[in-house]
């Protein structure tokens, strides 16, 4: 199987580091970015205000970390967009996205929602698959989109931007870690956003996808099944188990995220396992079947 080409490889996105702190994406998004990068969140988290520009109401999106910097710099676009937080919204639960969501959400005095009760908190809302949200003088549209996490969702916007959180990122792939993530309905959510026909990614990690968003969400569909049989060839050539799968499969890739490129590797051999592909052993060891 030849190896997928990443479309974004010709793009001119920015290079890691040199997203802008605030930037306006759209009449109804500006993106402010939190200062907490790392291998996995690459710039920082993405959060989003989202709103009818005139409308006075805004949405906030992942507030991600409850840290001052990024509180004044999220109220700072507020006050740009002459708007007040009416509604904190989150895609799923993970800290870098969900930890200011109760603070911020008393400090705006604005209901959180997410599919998650503990993430909504008491006097939230939590948020059903497919229902429309009328808020800030537009409406968003509620996706489901569990296997980067059970309580994932995706924000579709009346521009046919779709908000992803950690369902696609702007640069690499997103992590489905056991026993967390569920890869089958990981897939499937990648061909949910796909049929949506989006006019942008706006992601919760790295820069916005803009040029052709469907080739990225078919990237990522082959960018899977290339890596389930690699590890296939991997378990073929001798390799038996996860350590030693992700030794041979992530050999190019920096080891600082070999141990969540591990917990990926759980999450593939397990849906290979349900298909019948390969077997887990009660000692650790995986075969071929």
């Amino acid at each position: 199987m030849a190896v997928p080409t990443d479309p974004r490889n010709s793009w001119g996105l920015p290079a890691p580091g040199a997203l802008p702190r605030t930037a306006p994406l759209e009449p109804l998004v500006t993106r402010v970015l939190a200062s907490n990068p790392s291998p996995m969140t690459l710039d920082g988290t993405n959060t989003y205000v989202v709103g009818e520009p005139g409308s006075g109401r805004a949405v906030v999106v992942d507030p991600g970390p409850d840290e001052p910097a990024h509180l004044a710099a999220v109220e700072e676009a507020l006050a740009a967009r002459g708007a007040r937080c009416v509604a904190v919204l989150v895609t799923h639960h993970h800290g870098d996205h969900a930890d200011a969501a109760l603070p911020w959400g008393a400090r705006f005095a604005a209901p959180v929602a997410a599919a998650a009760p503990d993430v909504a908190g008491p006097g939230g809302r939590v948020l059903e698959p497919g229902e429309r949200l009328r808020l800030a003088g537009t409406s968003i549209d509620v996706v489901p989109t569990p296997g980067h996490t059970a309580d994932h969702l995706a924000f579709r916007l009346e521009s046919g931007a779709v908000l992803v959180g950690d369902h696609v990122l702007g640069r690499g792939t997103s992590v489905v870690t056991h026993p967390e993530g569920d890869v089958v309905a990981y897939l499937e959510s990648l061909r949910r956003v796909h049929d949506l026909g989006p006019s942008a990614l706006y992601c919760g990690h790295g820069p916005e996808l803009t040029d052709d968003p469907g080739a990225v969400l078919d990237f990522y569909l082959a960018h899977r099944a290339h890596r389930e049989q690699q590890l296939l060839d991997a378990l073929a050539g001798g390799a038996g188990s996860v350590d030693e799968l992700v030794a041979v499969v992530y050999a190019e890739v920096s080891r600082a995220v070999w141990p969540a490129a591990a917990q990926s590797t759980r999450a593939t051999l397990d849906k290979l396992a349900a298909e019948g592909r390969v077997e887990l052993g009660a000692d650790g060891r995986v075969r071929a079947a």
